[in-house]
């Protein structure tokens, strides 16, 4: 988008001041603001570039099913569809104490999660903030400030090292220190309620790494690609576990990395312990994402493994990635290409970036740009806010839709207090109407990707549970409505028989439970070598 637009811009003065300047031709309405009837007449055409019908959905869902299909039959596919290794469901009778590591798109998490059998848990956990200069340094960089969180957490939650009043920061300089003081730190509580280190306990490891990878075995995986804006360099194609246990050893830290998964898996093994009718898990967040239990006979590019083909193994689909480089199914608008193409990677993650929550925002701000460029909204007034990408956040969005009043104060707010801008009732309520369309879309074609894998599984006759997370689906409204009414345009009366809720902690809770399935499982000798 141009830095200065045809219908406002500014000047700077000698004196230093800046004067707002607005151009208009002849043709152009002579007022200030764009009447309701032009809005209106606006909001038409956006209605039919954002709008999906029910037999546009039924062919999306068809090529999604196909697509999914091909990914288990051949590696190195569009779509992955990438074994996890963990095998079939929780029994519930799980129990220990158990570390998870959470590689968010925003956030760092780690959790101590004492699992009690008969689906209880209990949890202490501590988020810490992912900076965006982190996101893009050298992976090794990356891992070791995981390591470093991970050691904190663990000093933070001994009731001895406290009671000692042992200094952090020098202990951060001493990863001898951290062990020797892990090695006699007694049983206790913590604030969470979870059971502390014992004296010469090694604890299991399940470390969420929620980009795709590609895995041998549970506890490798080689980085295909970064996505949700992450771009640490010397990290794609190579073992994130192993470079995440390098960073470990730094600070000689008593803990065994026992498997490396992705959120959604977690969240299909989290939500399935708690809700047995869960088969699915779905993740609609800054990035989106599927998980779901498939038979080991339909994996064709595992055969050589001599698994079992009678036995289950968790599939996690990444399908973010469809219709990515041909882009022959998806329905994209000139906003969602200009999206992709000023993207960090162009042409990938095509089915992601129509809806995942990174992206909303931006595509109503390019919207509004071009209305801007067009000489229809905030003629007069100068928007150079506007022109920085990703500056209106989806969460601006949902204010819109959620906004009671008949005002709409909750968009008079965003655009004054964020962007320095006026708008009239007519213009406000275009902005909503025209989130409402992209929130809309969003929905639907996640409703799709669910429907897809329903229809591989045959779950729509004795109907299924998906369990379901992240911030588009926690937080924007109306989005599992519209997921529920998309999947009942797809398969009609039939499509209640697949209901929504929302699903178990998946990064925290379902990684600790695939560590203590894993190791009950290499225990017992069961496919010890994967």
């Amino acid at each position: 988008m141009p830095a200065s637009r045809r219908g406002s811009g500014s000047i700077t003065l000698p004196s230093g001041q800046t004067l707002a300047i607005h151009t208009r031709t002849q043709d152009e309405e002579g007022l200030p603001h764009a009447t309701k009837r032009t809005m209106a007449d606006h909001l038409r055409k956006f209605e039919s570039l954002f709008t999906l019908t029910p037999q546009r959905m039924r062919m999306i869902t068809e090529a999604f099913s196909e697509t999914l299909e091909l990914g288990l039959k051949k590696p190195g596919q569009v779509v992955p569809m990438i074994p996890t290794y963990v095998f079939g469901w929780p029994t519930g009778e799980e129990v220990g104490d158990f570390l998870a590591l959470d590689l968010g798109g925003t956030n760092l998490r780690v959790c101590l999660v004492s699992l009690k059998g008969n689906g209880q848990f209990e949890i202490t956990q501590t988020k810490y903030r992912l900076t965006e200069e982190q996101k893009q340094e050298d992976g090794e960089n990356l891992f070791d400030f995981c390591a470093e969180c991970l050691k904190t957490f663990i000093l933070t939650n001994m009731d001895s090292i406290v009671e000692q009043g042992a200094d952090e920061e020098g202990v951060k300089e001493d990863g001898a220190t951290v062990a020797a003081a892990t090695a006699q730190a007694a049983a206790g509580e913590s604030e969470g309620g979870g059971a502390l280190i014992k004296p010469g306990q090694e604890l299991a490891l399940g470390f969420t790494f929620s980009y795709p990878c590609a895995q041998e075995r549970i506890d490798h995986g080689e980085l295909i690609r970064w996505t949700k804006g992450f771009g640490a360099p010397n990290t794609e194609g190579r073992d994130v576990a192993e470079m995440f246990r390098k960073a470990l050893s730094k600070h000689d830290l008593p803990i065994k990395l026992t498997a490396l998964i992705n959120d959604t898996t977690g969240t299909l093994i989290a939500s399935h312990y708690v809700n047995p009718r869960t088969k699915i898990a779905v993740i609609f967040g800054t990035g989106c994402n599927a998980a779901y239990m498939e038979h080991v006979s339909e994996i064709d590019k595992i055969a050589h493994l001599g698994i079992d083909p009678k036995a289950d193994m968790a599939i996690n689909c990444e399908w973010g990635a469809f219709d990515s480089f041909e882009h022959e199914h998806l329905p994209r608008t000139p906003y969602d290409i200009i999206v992709d193409q000023t993207s960090n990677k162009p042409e990938e993650q095509a089915f992601e970036k129509l809806i995942s929550g990174r992206y909303l925002g931006e595509i109503l701000r390019l919207v509004i740009c071009e209305l801007i460029d067009e000489g229809v909204l905030f003629l007069g007034q100068n928007t150079y806010k506007l022109d920085e990408p990703y500056c209106f956040d989806t969460a601006f969005l949902s204010l819109m839709e959620s906004d009671p009043t008949d005002e709409l104060l909750m968009v008079i707010g965003i655009f004054t207090h964020f962007f320095a801008l006026e708008t009239t009732l007519a213009e406000r309520q275009f902005f909503r109407a025209l989130a409402r369309l992209i929130g809309r879309r969003a929905a639907r074609l996640s409703a799709c990707g669910i429907a897809a894998i329903v229809q591989k599984m045959g779950y729509l006759d004795e109907g299924c549970s998906v369990g379901a997370d992240g911030s588009l689906y926690n937080k924007y409204p109306g989005f599992a409505d519209r997921v529920h009414e998309g999947l009942i345009d797809i398969f009609g009366e039939k499509g209640k028989n697949i209901v929504t809720h929302h699903a178990e902690d998946g990064s925290g809770v379902g990684s600790a439970i695939i560590a203590a399935m894993t190791k009950m499982r290499k225990d017992a000798g069961i496919y010890p070598n994967v």
